[in-house]
């Protein structure tokens, strides 16, 4: 089974995820909450089974808070250089895991591909579609 090493940028959190790349899915998002939270045009992450997640080094910080939809989501990030590493909504606590792709050591690995888009009626209009991704249009805010 492949490994998947990751963490933060000044490495005091590391982590490992052991999953088969059939098993991951990596997607960008354009909605509010993701550019918010990574100051960008869109957040990306992939998605891992909870089991398939393991924190080797470090502590990272669990934060909660309302998503304004109701939902509770959770992120863990870095205590000293901030660096995200996973996020989820309750709805997922005990199953998935979504970790920011930008926090694996090679995102060059299979399996850590995008493979689709979400909010892209929320696109910046100066970004393109990634090519071969599947696009999923919401209606905008």
């Amino acid at each position: 089974m492949p490994t998947y090493p990751g963490g933060c940028y000044c490495r005091e959190i590391r982590f490992e995820v052991n999953a088969e790349s059939k098993d991951l899915r990596t997607s960008m998002c354009h909605c509010k909450n993701c550019k918010k939270f990574t100051g960008g045009p869109y957040g990306i992450t992939t998605r891992i089974p909870l089991d398939t997640f393991k924190v080797t080094q470090g502590t990272p910080t669990h934060h909660k808070a309302d998503n304004g939809s109701g939902t509770l989501l959770h992120r863990l990030f870095c205590p000293t250089c901030g660096g995200a590493i996973a996020e989820w909504g309750d709805p997922v606590d005990d199953k998935l895991r979504y970790v920011f792709t930008g926090a694996f050591d090679d995102m060059e690995q299979e399996g850590l591909k995008p493979q689709g888009e979400f909010f892209t009626s929320r696109r910046a209009s100066w970004l393109v579609p990634v090519e071969g991704t599947f696009q999923k249009r919401e209606i905008k805010e």
